[in-house]
């Protein structure tokens, strides 16, 4: 079992568990003690448990949201799809608004060759989108505002400001949540407030999310479903939702 496996089947089984044992790891991943031992530094480092001696404790016992490291291990396979069935949509030279979030770095790290101007709103986003060496990576335009701690992502009325100062040919839109009732949402009105400046600066909005995210719980509504044009997802809509989705004018593709 490679290290981003072992990695994301330890979060796994901290998101159901309070607690796992260097031992029952050991037994889980079929790795050396000390092997686990450096991969629980890692996962405590990147937020995603906090280190115990003899093992790890889960960060989500008390049902709090999993913070970014957590879901960066989620629904990896998922996500790199999504991004590959991202990439297509967007032309050569356009402006996109590109939203913070596990997806959405995952979308900048299939972006960083491309002729683009981009708008990242996180620096996970930043660090991916220049990763490429060969000379062809995006041009980027930065929000300023506040970070937040963890997820790196910008925040607050300088970056809604700077955000809706610009026009987007594509902002890609990762909502914390989303339903065909509400629409789309977040976890909290500071993030609800930039994304909704992102897809209002946009002359087209593509919402990429897994199905974890269909039906999940959220407090903030960002936008209704009549704001977006494409949703790429894995989850495949019910006949009912597809006909709703029809209605919108919103095109589906299924990663």
């Amino acid at each position: 079992m490679g290290t981003a496996d072992r990695h994301r089947l330890i979060g796994e089984l901290l998101r159901t568990r309070e607690e796992a044992t260097v031992d029952e790891l050991v037994q889980a991943t079929g790795a050396s003690g000390a092997t686990i031992r450096r991969d629980l530094e890692i996962l405590a480092a990147n937020g995603v448990l906090k280190r115990v001696h003899g093992g790890a404790r889960s960060l989500l016992a008390r049902g709090d949201n999993p913070g970014y490291g957590q879901r960066e291990l989620e629904d990896h396979e998922a996500k790199v799809r999504i991004a590959q069935a991202v990439d297509p949509l967007i032309k050569d030279r356009e402006h996109v608004w590109l939203d913070s979030g596990s997806t959405a770095t995952e979308i900048a790290r299939r972006l960083s060759h491309r002729a683009l101007t981009v708008m990242p709103m996180s620096l996970h986003g930043v660090e991916a989108l220049t990763r490429n060496k060969d000379g062809h990576a995006p041009e980027l335009i930065l929000p300023g505002g506040r970070l937040t701690p963890g997820e790196q992502s910008f925040r607050g009325p300088m970056t809604e400001s700077n955000v809706r100062s610009l026009r987007f040919d594509t902002a890609v839109v990762t909502p914390c949540a989303l339903n065909l009732k509400d629409g789309l949402l977040a976890h909290d009105l500071e993030d609800a407030a930039v994304k909704r400046a992102g897809l209002e600066s946009a002359a087209r909005v593509i919402v990429a999310a897994s199905k974890s995210k269909w039906n999940a719980s959220a407090v903030a509504l960002v936008a209704a479903m009549d704001t977006v044009a494409v949703i790429v997802t894995d989850q495949e809509p019910s006949p009912e939702d597809l006909a709703r989705l029809n209605k919108l004018s919103v095109e589906v593709v299924i990663a």
